[in-house]
C-alpha cells in the first residue's frame, strides 16, 4: 500500500516559476526511480524528467535548461523546479515512482493523482 501525493501546482504567468513536490508514503523498502510526467488535453502522457536513487537525471528536450528534478531519498520525496514557464507547459503533472515494498518483491509502478499547472497571462 503506497501513495504518492503531489503539491505545488497552480496558475502562473509566462516566464514565472513553480516548484512541484511529491511525497511517497506507506510500506516502502526502496524507491528506484522517481519521475514527473505531464498530460495536456488530447495529448499523450509524456515524460518530463526522471531521477534515479543515485541522482542520475533525464529530461525531455522541451524542458532542458528550464526544469530541474531532484529528490531527497530519506524523505521519499521528489521535486520539480520549473523556471521560465511557457504556455505550452500547461498540463496535469503526475508523479511516478518505481517502488519495492519488500526486498523479495518486484518493482511496481505507482502514480500520484496529478496536479494542474496552468501557464497563462
Amino acid at each position: 500500500q503506497v501513495q504518492l501525493v503531489e503539491s505545488g501546482g497552480g496558475l502562473v504567468q509566462p516566464g514565472g516559476s513553480l516548484r512541484l513536490s511529491c511525497a511517497a508514503s506507506g510500506t516502502i523498502f526502496a524507491i528506484h526511480t522517481m519521475a514527473w510526467y505531464r498530460q495536456a488535453p488530447a495529448k499523450e502522457r509524456e515524460l518530463v524528467a526522471a531521477v534515479t536513487s543515485g541522482g542520475s537525471t533525464n529530461y525531455a528536450d522541451s524542458v532542458k535548461d528550464r526544469f530541474t528534478i531532484s529528490r531527497v531519498n530519506a524523505k521519499h520525496t521528489v521535486y520539480l523546479q520549473m523556471n521560465s514557464l511557457k504556455p505550452e507547459d500547461t498540463a496535469v503533472y503526475y508523479c511516478n515512482a518505481m517502488i519495492q515494498t519488500h526486498p523479495t518483491r518486484a518493482l511496481r509502478e505507482n502514480w500520484g493523482q496529478g496536479t494542474q499547472v496552468t501557464v497563462s497571462a
